[in-house]
């Protein structure tokens, strides 16, 4: 009985040093910025556990895992944290991660937007406007964008403004479409860019601008957006806008269709180029 139990001693001894060896090892090879959110996290700070799931999501100072970053965002969340309430959230939806589950997007993005988090209103109004796990109400899609767009979120900003170009949800009035459709173009969005630039090409709720136009409709491309590169392609084919160049708008309609754009593609095909 007595060799029994000081084996058992031995093994719960061995356990906890292999255990205290991992964690030194696991913690000191963490890089900054991880390594500043670790303890904290460890004693249950909601912001440090979202912001260590960031981490590991981005492969910031640790190796990139996502399945620990959504450890932590739950953690965080678990306890109220409104940023990770949303993180988590979109994971749902997206169903990165985990099974994919609208309806628990949608109990995590209200829970973000009642506390005033400008991502989970913008989130939960695309949920309203798709009719995801909710009846779909374009009012009360909205109603949540436009308490994120009034704390400057530029998604919701460019959100709102669609839904005044178009009349979704709101009476369509194209002067408040634009305005909204600025803001979010002025933070660097570049949709809201591309949008801006075609309202100001075609004169809608803004005095034609074709000089504007293609000012905005090249900052969305230049950012990448295969859309506006294409629109910037097809103008320099036809000259519309701006000079008549063939190598121009080929060198845009070939960005485009590499993002997998199907009218660049087309375009590039009917010509006789391959991208």
């Amino acid at each position: 009985m007595k060799r029994s139990g000081t084996i058992k001693i031995l093994l719960v001894l061995a356990v906890l040093f292999v255990g205290a060896a991992f964690f030194l090892f696991y913690r000191f090879h963490m890089g900054e910025p991880a390594k500043g959110y670790y303890d904290a996290a460890m004693q249950g700070d909601a912001e440090a556990q979202y912001q260590l799931g960031k981490c590991y999501y981005d492969g910031d100072g640790v190796r990139k895992d996502l399945s620990e970053a959504i450890v932590w965002y739950r953690k965080s969340a678990e306890q109220g944290y409104a940023e990770a309430q949303w993180a988590l959230g979109s994971h749902y939806e997206q169903g990165k991660g985990v099974s994919q589950d609208y309806a628990r997007a949608v109990d995590l993005y209200r829970k973000a937007a009642d506390q005033g988090f400008p991502r989970g209103q913008n989130s939960l109004g695309c949920l309203y406007f798709q009719g995801n796990a909710v009846e779909q109400d374009k009012f009360e899609a909205v109603k949540w964008w436009r308490k994120a767009a009034d704390q400057g979120l530029a998604e919701a900003q460019y959100n709102l403004g669609m839904c005044y170009l178009d009349g979704n949800g709101v009476d369509e009035d194209k002067e408040e479409g634009v305005e909204w459709t600025r803001k979010a173009a002025d933070q660097g969005l570049a949709e809201a860019q591309l949008k801006l630039g075609l309202c100001y090409g075609l004169g809608v709720g803004v005095e034609e601008d074709q000089d504007e136009a293609v000012k905005w409709i090249r900052k969305a491309a230049d950012q990448g957006l295969a859309e506006a590169q294409y629109v910037l392609g097809g103008a320099y084919w036809y000259g519309e806008r701006v000079p008549k160049s063939k190598a121009e708008a080929i060198k845009w309609f070939k960005k485009a269709a590499k993002q997998g754009n199907v009218e660049a593609q087309q375009a590039l095909k009917k010509r006789g180029y391959t991208w």
